[in-house]
């Protein structure tokens, strides 16, 4: 497959995006290293341990013993521990210089064989090489900070053979197109679509309990639609093989109006959770 060529999605002035987001991510790690939300500790203590995210994942993932896994804006690096943990030669990539540095850390103390690269998901087959993985893994609360999915998708193309393949579960478009300052109802606020301008905030909180606020708190996001993510996709050369819908994700998404499910750790609506999709799981794989 040839290489599509596309404008910089950072140019007409947005690098300021990228810088911002940047900076709050390098926060995030250092903090996120430390909170009780990200269990590293357990994942240390534990060599069988594996994060409540991959352990969501495994009936949809699959054996992936063996097979060489590439997880994409892998932050600090916890589920690509716990990838490695289920057998697979395991690289994770992200674009924060602190994220990368406490997945090595992390790593480290778990003994375990895993790869970590600084650098942009954009830029992943030009760092990594075309056609290197089996598997492109991509965990929740990625695709938003991207701000085109095209790219994206052209990119993970990029990154496995004909037959190589894409396991992403994600934070459903309509999660994200609500407004979290409601706390009685379900509001769209935000955009569901695409659109090239992000949307802004500014939030001195982050999504798990951490030892004090973020300084670095101004972030950029942009949500994509699924009609448009499966549009990429499948214009890339990929062939969707499955679509799951969930009533449920890793965070309290929506203060106020959910509750926490034993033992997963995943959060629901607490009333009348058949309202709205929270997340969903997407398999592909290349066929040309």
């Amino acid at each position: 497959m040839g290489k599509m060529v596309f404008e910089d999605p950072w140019g007409d002035g947005r690098a300021a995006f990228r810088a911002d987001n940047r900076a709050n991510w390098d926060e995030r790690a250092v903090l996120h290293s430390a909170s009780p939300g990200y269990s590293v500790n357990r994942l240390i203590d534990d060599p069988q341990a594996l994060t409540n995210v991959v352990s969501f994942d495994l009936p949809l993932l699959g054996d992936i013993s063996g097979l060489r896994v590439l997880h994409l804006q892998c932050h600090i690096g916890t589920d690509t521990v716990s990838l490695s943990r289920l057998g697979a030669k395991v690289t994770g990539l992200d674009f924060s210089a602190a994220a990368v540095a406490a997945g090595r850390d992390l790593a480290a103390r778990c003994n375990a064989d895993v790869t970590f690269v600084e650098g942009d998901a954009y830029d992943a087959a030009e760092l990594l090489g075309a056609e290197s993985f089996d598997l492109v893994y991509t965990g929740i609360g990625a695709l938003c900070w991207l701000p085109r999915v095209d790219r994206w998708a052209q990119v993970v193309s990029e990154l496995v053979p004909v037959g190589g393949r894409l396991f992403i579960r994600e934070g459903h478009p309509m999660l994200w197109s609500i407004d979290e300052n409601f706390t009685d109802s379900l509001v769209v606020g935000y955009p569901y679509f695409e659109t090239s301008a992000p949307m802004t905030f500014d939030e001195p909180e982050s999504y798990v309990e951490t030892e004090r606020p973020l300084t670095a708190s101004i972030s950029h996001s942009w949500n994509h639609g699924l009609g448009e993510i499966f549009t990429a996709l499948l214009d890339s050369g990929m062939s969707i093989t499955s679509f799951t819908e969930h009533d449920s994700v890793p965070w309290e998404a929506l203060p106020g109006q959910m509750s926490m499910r034993e033992p997963s750790g995943e959060w629901c609506l607490t009333e009348r959770g058949e309202r709205l999709p929270l997340s969903y799981t997407l398999t592909a794989t290349r066929v040309k």
